[in-house]
């Protein structure tokens, strides 16, 4: 499934798009990714013009003139991607939205993944019930400590992939995230210290910034793992604690640290 970057990522590809009017679209309405929506409101986008993007979690939301909100989830094998704008639609081009100098695709071949439209002033709840960024404010460390203890029965890494509470978290971030914590992924929420509670919350946050991070003004493909770890070095001691070093590879460059030298 995608997770946080992938979306942000896929979100900036369509962003070549803001500011033009859609002047045709084309649609497989028969198909699951259309499941719930009124197909009516999708030819309602031809004549609007794409005024702004963001995402949210494993969402994004393209907002059109009109009141128009047209939500995208990317599921197993969703893509965006630009075309030009004489391209004719693909087997698997569930949904393209043509532009005078561009195509804007939504293609998906297992169909996991959503599009959904809305027509209103407010955002539709679809997308204002998402809960708020583990970068934000917002999500503070008494907020997640409250949400592990109403699930702490649960093994902390099923509660790290929970939606509701970390949007945009999923399988690689919550490995990364107890890695980095020293917390065992079967571990009962439950059974977390105080210690451990906030420095899973440090390390939400910053694996979250990171992984936003890496995706930069220029990004080329979509971003996966920078941060992939090897759990500890099998060589080398820290001279001042006497501990095995960790080593980890971020962004293609390979590092060994001491952990309590961090601290």
């Amino acid at each position: 499934m995608p997770e946080l970057a992938e979306v942000e990522y896929y979100r900036r590809v369509w962003d070549v798009g803001l500011g033009a009017k859609v002047t045709r679209v084309h649609l497989h309405g028969e198909k699951r990714i259309f499941r719930g929506t009124d197909l009516s409101l999708f030819k309602l986008l031809a004549g609007q013009k794409l005024v702004s993007s963001e995402a949210a979690g494993k969402q994004m939301l393209f907002r059109f003139s009109n009141d128009l909100w047209l939500g995208i989830h990317l599921g197993m094998t969703g893509k965006l991607s630009v075309a030009e704008p004489n391209r004719a639609p693909a087997k698997h081009d569930h949904l393209v939205l043509f532009q005078k100098l561009r195509a804007l695709v939504f293609n998906d071949p297992r169909q996991f993944g959503r599009a959904l439209i809305h027509q209103g002033k407010e955002a539709p709840s679809w997308w204002s019930e998402i809960g708020p960024a583990v970068t934000s404010r917002q999500f503070t460390a008494a907020t997640m400590r409250q949400f592990l203890v109403r699930h702490g029965r649960l093994p902390i890494k099923g509660v790290l992939l929970l939606q509701k509470a970390f949007p945009g978290i999923g399988n690689w971030m919550a490995d990364e995230i107890l890695w980095r914590a020293q917390i065992a992924p079967k571990r009962a929420a439950k059974d977390l210290t105080e210690g451990e509670v906030s420095t899973l919350w440090k390390e939400v946050r910053f694996v979250a910034r990171v992984a936003l991070q890496k995706i930069g003004p220029d990004f080329g493909d979509p971003p996966k793992g920078w941060l992939f770890h090897e759990r500890w070095s099998s060589k080398g001691v820290c001279p001042k604690h006497k501990s095995l070093l960790r080593r980890e590879t971020v962004a293609g460059r390979t590092t060994t640290w001491c952990p309590k030298c961090q601290k």
